[in-house]
C-alpha cells in the first residue's frame, strides 16, 4: 500500500479479499458463538462426548472474532484516512465524523428504534429488565457509546442490546483518533500514543479488571490494542514496501498465529497467554500480519471462498441484525422439543438466514443511507477516497 497520491483515481479504494475474509470469519465466528450459548442456555448436550479443546475451537471463539474485528478496523480507518488525506497529521477531524455518522448511524438509529418497540410490545429476548437500567438507560448508553460500562454495571443486556458494546469499544476509540491524528499525525508522538494502547490492552483484560467478568470481555482498553496494531500495521504498509518473500512469510505467519489462538486452546494455557490476557494481543498481530500480506500482494480469493467473501463484507449489517435471526430459529428448534438431529440444522439455517439478512439490510437500506448522505454533505469533497467497489470498505466490521 502506498500513500495517498493527488490523483483521484489513484488514491479510490477497492476491496482486499484477504480483508474480507478475515472479517467473514470474524463473523462466523460471532455467530457460531451465539448459537451455542443458546443451546447452552438451554442445555442441550450437543457437544457431550468430545473434547473440550474442540469444543472450544468450534463453538467459543466469538470474543476472538470481536477481537479480530477490531484489529481490521483500525487497519482500514488508518489506512483510508492515509489515502483521502495524504497523512494522518492532516486528517479533517470535521469529514471524519461525518463519514463515521454516515455509516454507522443509520443502522444503529433504526436498530434501537425497532429494539424499543419490541421491548414495548414486551416481546421475549427483547426486554430491557429494570435491574440493567431499563430502556431509556440502555437507549442512553448505546447513544452514547458506554453499553459496555452499562453491561459491567448492571449486567447483561438481551441479545440485540449485548453486540452493541464493541460499537462502545470502536465508537470511543474513533471519538479521539481524529484529534490526535491532526496534533500529533505528523510525527513519533502519535505512534507511541498507539503504541501505549497496545501495551495496556493485556491490562486492560487481567488486571484492571477487579474480577468483573463482563468487564474482562468488554473494557474500554481490552478492546483498544486490538485497533491500534491495526493502525500500526496500516502505516507500516504506507511507508514500507515489502518484497515478495516477506509478504508470505507475513501470510504465513499470521495464518499461524490465528491458527493458533482459534485452534488450541491447551497450547495458549500451556504458554500462559490467558493468563496474562496475551491471547487477544496475539491474535490481532497475526491478523495485522496477514492484512498486510493481503493488501501489498492484492491477493485474490478463490471461488469457493466467495460465500464467506460475501458475509465479510456485509459484517456490520449481520452483526447489528443477526440476534434477531438467532431468536428466530431458536423459537423454532424449542417449538421442535430440542432434539438432538436438529442441531445443525440450527446452525447451519441460523448462520445462512443472517447472511440474507444482512446482505438486504446492506442492499435497501444502510448502503443507500450511507451514499444518500454523503452525496447531502459532499460527495467529492467527503468521499473521493472511496469509491465504486469499496464504497462500503469505510466499516471495516460490526463496529466500523
Amino acid at each position: 500500500m502506498s500513500a495517498a497520491s493527488a490523483n483521484a483515481g489513484s488514491r479510490s479504494w477497492s476491496r482486499l479479499d484477504g480483508v474480507d475474509l478475515l472479517r467473514g470469519l470474524a463473523i462466523f465466528l460471532v455467530l457460531i458463538h451465539h448459537v451455542n450459548i443458546r443451546l447452552v442456555l438451554a442445555k442441550v448436550p450437543f457437544t457431550q462426548g468430545m473434547p473440550r479443546w474442540l469444543v472450544d475451537a468450534l463453538f467459543w471463539n466469538g470474543q476472538f472474532g470481536v477481537q479480530m474485528f477490531f484489529a481490521i478496523s483500525g487497519f482500514l480507518i488508518a489506512s483510508i484516512a492515509l489515502r483521502r488525506w495524504g497523512s494522518l497529521g492532516g486528517v479533517n477531524v470535521r469529514d471524519f465524523y461525518l463519514l463515521r455518522f454516515a455509516r454507522i448511524a443509520p443502522l444503529l438509529l433504526v436498530l434501537l428504534a425497532v429494539l424499543s418497540a419490541l421491548h414495548f410490545a414486551k416481546v421475549p429476548n427483547y426486554i430491557v429488565q429494570p435491574n440493567t437500567g431499563g430502556l431509556g438507560r440502555a437507549l442512553f448508553a448505546a447513544l452514547t457509546f458506554h453499553l459496555n460500562l452499562l453491561e459491567g454495571w448492571r449486567g447483561y443486556l438481551p441479545g440485540s442490546w449485548d453486540v452493541l458494546w464493541s460499537l462502545s469499544v470502536e465508537e470511543m476509540f474513533y471519538l479521539f483518533f481524529p484529534l490526535l491524528a491532526r496534533l500529533f499525525g505528523r510525527g513519533k508522538i502519535f505512534i507511541a500514543i498507539l503504541g501505549a494502547f497496545v501495551i495496556l490492552g493485556p491490562l486492560g483484560r487481567r488486571i484492571l479488571t477487579e474480577g468483573n467478568p463482563i468487564w474482562r470481555e468488554k473494557s474500554y482498553l481490552g478492546g483498544m490494542d486490538a485497533i491500534a496494531l491495526g493502525c500500526l500495521a496500516a502505516l507500516l504498509a504506507s511507508r514500507t514496501r515489502f518484497s515478495r518473500r516477506m509478504l508470505r512469510i507475513f501470510g504465513w505467519c499470521g495464518g499461524a498465529l490465528i491458527v493458533l489462538i482459534l485452534g488450541f486452546a491447551p497450547l495458549r494455557a500451556l504458554g500462559g497467554f490467558d493468563r496474562l490476557g496475551l491471547e487477544e494481543s496475539i491474535l490481532a498481530i497475526g491478523t495485522c500480519l496477514a492484512m498486510i500480506a493481503a493488501a501489498q500482494t492484492r491477493w485474490v480469493a478463490p471461488r469457493a471462498l466467495q460465500p464467506l467473501l460475501n458475509l465479510g463484507q456485509r459484517s456490520y449489517e449481520v452483526y447489528l441484525t443477526h440476534m434477531f435471526v438467532v431468536f428466530a430459529c431458536f423459537g423454532i428448534f424449542l417449538r421442535l422439543g430440542k432434539p438432538m438431529w436438529a442441531v445443525p440444522v440450527f446452525f447451519v439455517t441460523t448462520v445462512m438466514l443472517a447472511a440474507a439478512l444482512g446482505e438486504l439490510v446492506a442492499h435497501l437500506y444502510s448502503e443507500p443511507a450511507n451514499r444518500w448522505l454523503r452525496a447531502r454533505w459532499g460527495e467529492n469533497r467527503l468521499g473521493s477516497a472511496i469509491v465504486g467497489k469499496g464504497d462500503a470498505a469505510p466499516t471495516a466490521n460490526p463496529a466500523v
